[in-house]
């Protein structure tokens, strides 16, 4: 089953999908912020689109690990998708965090290495960085798997 990240920003939520087998991430669109009882349904309207297990949601903490004022934001963008799945019997689906430290300077680095336009890439920065959020989820697992799978040996 595929999976889905999240970029929670102000303005915009960046998402991309993994693959069906969980390997390699690919960004699905940039969602323009309304509110955040509309963003959750669509979200939710996404994870059932493309039949997902997992929601994989980007933590935006600052470089020495505490919290921000937009993890405050990201912590209660959370807190109603979960309310919201519970209110629509959508259950099964796992909600992660993954760190998302850096990754949007990365995903900026990326776009301006394939040489993307200033305009462009601030429109798909989010979608990008929500590409590298779900990579280095879909890595950490494997990375995890690999150690287990060498533990049994």
């Amino acid at each position: 089953m595929r999976k889905i990240a999240l970029d929670v920003g102000d303005k915009t939520v960046g998402i991309a999908l993994s693959d069906e087998l969980g390997i390699t991430a690919q960004g699905l669109m940039t969602l323009e912020r309304v509110g955040i009882r509309k963003d959750t349904g669509k979200i939710l309207d996404l994870v059932r689109e493309y039949n997902c297990d997992t929601i994989v949601i980007g933590l935006p903490k600052k470089l020495d690990g505490t919290d921000s004022i937009q993890t405050e934001k990201v912590y209660e963008f959370r807190t109603m998708l979960e309310n919201k799945m519970r209110s629509t019997g959508m259950k099964g689906i796992e909600v992660v965090w993954q760190d998302e430290r850096l990754t949007t300077v990365m995903a900026e680095k990326v776009l301006i290495e394939a040489d993307v336009s200033r305009k462009k890439r601030k429109a798909v920065i989010d979608k990008q960085a929500a590409v590298l959020i779900m990579q280095s989820y879909l890595d950490s697992r494997a990375m995890e798997k690999r150690r287990q799978e060498q533990n049994e040996l």
